[in-house]
This record gives C-alpha cells, sequence and structure tokens, in this order.
C-alpha cells in the first residue's frame, strides 16, 4: 500500500523550472522568497512541488538553452525574472501547461 501512496503523490507533484540570470549564491533571497510564496499558495517543495533551477551565471547567451533544457524535461511552469523571460517565452511557444 505504501508504495501505491507514493506512486500517486509522485503523480500529483508538479515541478517547477527556475531561470534566472546571476549565480545561485547572487539569487539566494530572490528564491527564498520564491519558496515562501509557494508555500503560502500550498504548494510544499517535496510534497507537491519540485524545483529545478537553471543559473546562466552572468551569461545570457546561455538562457536559450537553459529555458529549452526545462522545457524538454517537461516543466509545468517556468519562472522567469527580468531578461530571462524572453528565452523561456521563446522556447515554450510550442508548449503551454499550467500549474
Amino acid at each position: 500500500m505504501a508504495a501505491s501512496r507514493r506512486a500517486r503523490s509522485r503523480r500529483r507533484c508538479r515541478w517547477v523550472g527556475f531561470l534566472d540570470i546571476p549565480a545561485a549564491a547572487e539569487s539566494a533571497n530572490r528564491v527564498a522568497m520564491f519558496r515562501q510564496g509557494l508555500r503560502e499558495a500550498g504548494f510544499v517543495e517535496g510534497r507537491n512541488v519540485a524545483i529545478e533551477f537553471r543559473w546562466a551565471e552572468g551569461q545570457l547567451d546561455r538562457l536559450p538553452e537553459l529555458a529549452a533544457d526545462l522545457v524538454r524535461r517537461r516543466a509545468a511552469v517556468i519562472v522567469t525574472v527580468n531578461a530571462a523571460t524572453p528565452a523561456a517565452k521563446a522556447a515554450t511557444s510550442t508548449r503551454r501547461s499550467s500549474l
């Protein structure tokens, strides 16, 4: 029974792609606020939502490939900040989904 419950739980767990320009360390406060907002909306990381981060590390030319990777991996939604948004929009032009 426990295995079946875990399988149902995995199916309900959505995963979010988070795409940002700076390195992870530079976005720590932004990520903490994002996680808090998810919790306030009822999304608990590890229970019903998983987050995968992609960092361009200041290299804007990396954004299209990082966004495309999140799309290929079928993120339910991609969260972007500032200049990362056009890359995510372009990568998702043929696939739409919602959390």
